[in-house]
């Protein structure tokens, strides 16, 4: 199994990046779909997850309004656009798969992909 995160990169506050997160090895259909990051010195925490019967996504607060999960089964393929840049937003993003009905933890994901850096100047 292997997740692929791309779309990082260095972007001015107020900005847009889009990443993607390629599946491999398994069908996202059949898994939940979350977007983690984690900051310097800090613990990673869930941005937004996509459940696999679907329904309301799920936000961290502080991204609320201006991030958007989204998934297209089809292209095994789960995207997080993210609108508003803020420098707090600064971090590895890195996309996940769970089976887990403990889909919200971390420790509910199997399978990780190698993150992605996004770097938001002030």
């Amino acid at each position: 199994v292997q997740l692929q995160a791309s779309g990082g990169g260095l972007v001015q506050a107020g900005g847009s990046l889009g990443l993607s997160c390629k599946a491999s090895g398994l069908r996202t259909r059949d898994y939940h779909m979350g977007w983690f990051r984690q900051a310097p010195g800090q613990e990673r925490e869930l941005v937004a997850a996509a459940r696999r019967s679907g329904g309301e996504p799920h936000y961290a607060d502080s991204v609320k309004g201006r991030f958007t999960i989204s998934r297209d089964n089809a292209k095994n393929t789960v995207y997080l656009q993210m609108n508003g840049l803020k420098p707090e937003d600064t971090a590895v993003y890195y996309c996940a798969a769970s089976q887990n009905v403990v889909w919200r933890m971390e420790s509910g994901y199997k399978y990780w992909g190698q993150g992605t850096q996004v770097t938001v100047s002030s």
